[in-house]
């Protein structure tokens, strides 16, 4: 009779030899796919995924949009946000003051890391809030008016 391996355990194991590549690899920002990794270890979906949740429970991995893991290192800290929110931060962090001009959509999408459709969203809401001139192609987005801790944590 041959010997059969037993599936316990084995999302711990593919866990623990993630971790030592995210140690070993200190440029790695990303996991590997859900993909890459089930036919490295020629494990199902679920499996991937289970060890994918102990290394969120640890620290050591998060979800980003679109099914992928990013690599989270100890001291990092993510701003999770919503966009709107921390682009109000840009009128402070960046001393814009009433007429100014607003970081172009190209801008954030790099500065935040995030795609343009949901840059635009942001910038849309505060537009509605009145705190930003309607942009469009080719047109430069200014301030209208600057927003207050309290209205900002409104959007």
């Amino acid at each position: 009779m041959s010997e059969q391996v037993s599936p316990r355990g084995t999302f711990q194991k593919i866990a623990d030899a993630l971790k030592a590549q995210i140690n070993a690899d200190l440029k790695m920002v990303e996991l590997p796919s859900v993909a890459e990794v089930m036919e490295d270890h020629g494990v199902s979906r679920g499996v991937v995924l289970r060890a994918f949740a102990v290394l969120q429970k640890g620290g050591a991995a998060e979800p980003v949009p679109g099914g992928r893991w990013r690599v989270v290192r100890d001291g990092q800290r993510t701003d999770r946000r919503p966009l709107v929110e921390r682009l109000t931060d840009v009128f402070a962090d960046d001393g814009l003051e009433v007429g100014a001009t607003f970081p172009s959509a190209s801008a954030l999408c790099e500065r935040f890391d995030v795609s343009r459709p949901t840059v635009t969203k942001a910038l849309e809401k505060l537009e509605a809030a009145g705190w930003l001139s309607g942009g469009g192609q080719g047109k430069l987005r200014t301030v209208r008016a600057l927003p207050n801790r309290e209205e900002s944590s409104s959007l």
